[in-house]
């Protein structure tokens, strides 16, 4: 990617904000404490495992464990308990890796509406997803602490999964769960130092919608799913 006129707008903003141009790189202060590395800190990914699990009763949202052969059995159960008819979810790599393609398939020849995303279809995965009555992705990485999915929304993954239905499922691969959001963003600069492709917009998900901002009065819905559902995997 090419950038066009980088100096000259550089150079009149700064002469706009009547201050001269800074042109070396600001340097890390050296903090003497560094909490936010210690909350959690040791605990096995069992113990992770066991916090994720009670935060979710504290953000309502449904919380199931199984292992790669049971997952589409979960997945069955789940659906059925949201009596939906149209399912949206990711064209992700991982669908055949847990055997979710024949799964889809199987949905499909039972009557079941089911889209999986894709980047050529544009503004119809939306359209889709406004309408179903269930969005399921994978997690990328999940923080044991406050209960949320990391979501790294690409051409395979729109957010529109996890936000526009009324239900939403979230499957989590065990080995993606980290103590907090110190972690994630660790992970994420850490990839982009390395040079990896990073997606260039990441959804953090708690729960389903809640809001109190109006008069403390708590409102689920507003602008998200209204019921979630967490599905651990045991992936070692």
């Amino acid at each position: 990617m090419t950038i066009m006129n980088r100096e000259a707008f550089l150079n009149n903003v700064t002469a706009n904000l009547h201050r001269p141009r800074r042109t070396k790189e600001v340097e890390r202060p050296e903090w003497s404490v560094s909490p936010q590395y210690d909350v959690l800190a040791g605990l096995s990914q069992d113990e992770l495992l066991d916090v994720l699990e009670k935060q979710c009763e504290v953000i309502h949202t449904d919380f199931k464990r199984t292992d790669r052969y049971g997952l589409t059995a979960v997945l069955n159960e789940v659906i059925e308990g949201y009596r939906a008819k149209a399912i949206v979810a990711s064209s992700d790599s991982r669908n055949a890796e847990y055997d979710l393609d024949n799964f889809y398939q199987n949905l499909q020849d039972n009557g079941r509406e089911v889209h999986l995303w894709d980047e050529t279809k544009g503004k119809e995965n939306q359209i889709f997803a406004e309408r179903a009555d269930v969005g399921i992705t994978f997690s990328d990485i999940t923080l044991a602490e406050s209960g949320t999915v990391t979501l790294f929304n690409n051409k395979y993954n729109g957010r529109s999964i996890s936000l526009m239905p009324r239900n939403y499922i979230a499957i989590i691969p065990k080995s993606t769960i980290v103590p907090r959001m110190t972690q994630v963003t660790k992970q994420i600069h850490n990839a982009n130092e390395a040079g990896y492709e990073v997606a260039s917009c990441i959804s953090f998900v708690t729960g389903p919608s809640n809001s109190a901002d109006i008069e403390m009065n708590l409102i689920v819905g507003v602008h998200g799913p209204v019921e979630v559902t967490y599905i651990v995997v045991d992936d070692g």
